[in-house]
């Protein structure tokens, strides 16, 4: 064959492939039968029994008495229906109507909010700078500093109101007698009573929130400055950045989500502060040392208006339940970083 006549012939045809098997029909599916069921592996279920327990009692002590607030809030609820022997009548938004338009609660949140942001900013503040402090001393005094805040936040309530109690008793308490010694005025400061104005009083009730809340945050924060890179701190020196410069370009962004997660449980808890109040007023809080809680316990208790004291409680839930979820929010979002 010559080259014109392979030319002339043209190129090739190809031929079609035959298409390929790649599954059964559904008629020779159902000659086969339905399929066999997925089987549970062996302990699949097990998890879930497991926590079941901590479910119920999360339940039994959350819950239950979040839905029962929740319904007396609606009604009227006093002594006699409390024990079975009175009508319970529905009021609907009575109570809340009557809460939000008396004045004595406005001026109860504020007190509370201004209390609130006064123990975070110190608390937070004081933390970090011991945090801080912490990175550059050496391992014993590090090691005794992290035994004495254990120790300060493992102990009782009770037993650190009743210290902060003799602190500042003004016959014999520590800060009285230190006051006369160094300003040499024993006529002004022996015998002196924190709680007769209530600014002085509550910067005592500060001083043992803060206390008892700085040792949760030291060890936070230093558990988050230890995550912070060495090399980019050192390169940030090398560059010139001063110490304030690393701190704010370098530190910073490394434990800011620490930071904002701390902070904002201690606006929840600060928010909430009730025993610490409670116990260094001898059980009886005068009117000007109430906060939401202590309002809020007043009401239900010592005027015999459960359902006004559940509303209040059931405001307060309100008022933080936008903290509660910006919380998770960053709980959520430095999940995704890491």
């Amino acid at each position: 064959m010559t080259a014109a006549d392979t030319q002339a012939a043209g190129p090739p045809v190809p031929v079609p492939r035959a298409p390929e098997k790649t599954g059964t029909s559904p008629s020779e599916q159902d000659a086969a039968g339905p399929r066999p069921k997925k089987r549970r592996k062996k302990g699949e279920l097990l998890p879930y029994f497991l926590i079941l327990p901590a479910i119920l009692a999360i339940a039994a002590v959350y819950v239950y008495p979040l839905i029962k607030t929740v319904i007396m809030s609606f009604q009227d609820l006093g002594r006699a229906a409390l024990w079975g022997n009175g009508e319970t009548p529905w009021v609907g938004f009575e109570q809340f109507t009557n809460i939000l338009g008396d004045t004595e609660f406005w001026s109860v949140v504020g007190r509370t909010v201004v209390f609130m942001t006064i123990c975070v900013v110190l608390t937070m503040g004081i933390g970090l700078l011991i945090a801080l402090m912490m990175l550059r001393v050496s391992t014993w005094v590090r090691l005794v500093l992290t035994v004495a805040l254990i120790a300060a936040w493992s102990m009782p309530l009770m037993v650190a109101a009743s210290v902060f109690r003799w602190l500042s008793d003004s016959d014999y308490g520590l800060i009285n007698t230190l006051l006369a010694g160094l300003t040499g005025n024993e006529d002004r400061w022996l015998g002196h009573n924190w709680f007769l104005d209530p600014w002085q009083g509550f910067g005592i009730i500060t001083l043992l929130v803060v206390w008892g809340a700085v040792p949760f945050v030291v060890i936070t924060m230093y558990a988050a400055l230890t995550q912070v890179p060495r090399e980019l701190e050192e390169a940030a020196s090398l560059d010139g950045a001063s110490a304030f410069g690393v701190y704010r370009f370098v530190t910073w962004p490394v434990i800011k989500p620490v930071f904002t997660m701390v902070a904002t449980l201690s606006v929840i808890w600060d928010f909430n502060v009730f025993g610490q109040i409670w116990l260094l007023r001898g059980n009886k809080p005068e009117p000007d040392y109430e906060t939401l809680g202590l309002y809020s316990f007043s009401k239900a208790f010592e005027s015999t208006s459960f359902s006004q004291g559940s509303a209040i409680a059931l405001i307060t839930v309100l008022m933080l339940s936008g903290v509660a979820v910006y919380y998770l929010r960053q709980l959520i979002k430095t999940g995704e970083v890491e």
